[in-house]
């Protein structure tokens, strides 16, 4: 119950925070898609400075680096080793306004469990460098004009 209210709390924060800078619409999620996403990883909401989803992982992933998208992660269930800033390592614009690459020179790790919130201001290295299964986690995007 407390980690329901938590992820409520989080997602209405996160949209009110993006329709009050943007005079958007309210986004609203029913209790029923959040679970199936719980289950399988899905978006919930999406505007033009922000993105909201829940995410699973299986393996490691790439090093990446947003230039106008502050990610924020709640971790559900699992555990991770997680490594912030330092250097990107490799790096190639992947998309518009991201770069990845394979390691990360540098920069800070974190072992990220159950229950753990990390925020990654745009521009800051950041890399699932070991996954342990199943890795689920909310994600909120905020994106810079």
């Amino acid at each position: 119950m407390k980690l329901a209210l938590l992820l409520l709390t989080i997602f209405i924060s996160a949209i009110s925070l993006s329709a009050a800078q943007t005079g958007s619409t309210v986004t609203y999620v029913g209790h029923d898609k959040v679970t199936a996403a719980m289950a399988s990883g899905a978006a919930l909401a999406n505007g033009p400075d922000f993105a909201v989803s829940i995410a699973r992982r299986t393996a490691a992933g790439q090093v990446e680096v947003h230039d106008k998208e502050t990610d924020t992660f709640y971790v559900l269930d699992g555990s991770a080793t997680f490594v912030t800033g330092g250097t990107m390592v490799g790096g190639k614009v992947s998309r518009a306004n991201q770069q990845v690459g394979t390691d990360i020179t540098g920069g800070e790790t974190h072992q990220l469990t159950r229950g753990d919130v990390i925020t990654i201001p745009a521009g800051v290295p950041h890399w699932f460098k070991e996954v342990q299964q199943p890795f689920t986690y909310y994600m909120v995007k905020i994106v810079k004009p």
